[in-house]
């Protein structure tokens, strides 16, 4: 029986454009992602260097971009959250049938715009959901790292058989079902998580 529910953010509720960031840094160069660019990237994710340092070091890899562009390109991804899936997880919350969580892979720069995006009155709304509310970047963790999973488990002493997973990306998904946890990767564009009740 399914008692917890563990949401990603990007894509599940607030849509993204994942192609956009490296179509804005194709203006400064890039044409793919290196070892060490893909180091830079998922380091920062994982709270392991200060925004500013990561500008600075995107900046040495593309130095004909100024550091505003750079951060520009890097918020690209980052689209709309639809009203309609705000008041659907604000009714799962009112109905507190299951706990509620999210897990995301995020960054410092990238919250700070949704936060002022959405504005902040609208983001509360949001976050106030969840029982906890997980980003990468202030755990120094990342899914798929398995360690991740068991860290939302043992910290809320939730059960991995009475947990259900949510992410749009199926490594993510791949990762938290080989330790137990019922897992639903959702595909953009063909899904949409207010069908929740369908797949629990």
């Amino acid at each position: 029986m399914i008692k917890n529910i563990v949401f990603d953010f990007g894509d599940i509720f607030i849509n993204l454009d994942k192609p956009a960031i490296f179509k804005e840094l194709a203006k400064f160069g890039f044409t793919e992602v290196s070892p060490e660019l893909d180091t830079i990237l998922k380091s920062y994710e994982m709270g392991l260097m200060s925004s500013a340092d990561f500008i600075a070091k995107l900046n040495l890899i593309f130095p004909t971009a100024k550091p505003e562009e750079i951060k520009n390109a890097w918020n690209s991804i980052l689209l709309d959250f639809p009203e309609y899936r705000l008041e659907f997880i604000e009714k799962l919350a009112a109905e507190k049938q299951y706990r509620l969580f999210l897990l995301s892979n995020t960054n410092e720069i990238h919250i700070d715009y949704v936060i002022n995006d959405m504005g902040s009155e609208r983001f509360n709304r949001f976050k106030t959901c969840f029982e906890q509310f997980y980003l990468s970047h202030e755990m120094n963790l990342r899914k798929p790292n398995i360690n991740i999973y068991k860290y939302v488990l043992s910290e809320n002493k939730l059960l991995a058989e009475e947990t259900f997973f949510i992410d749009d990306t199926k490594e993510n998904t791949d990762a938290s079902a080989s330790i137990g946890i019922k897992s639903w990767n959702l595909q953009v564009g063909k899904e949409d998580i207010i069908k929740l009740s369908e797949k629990l």
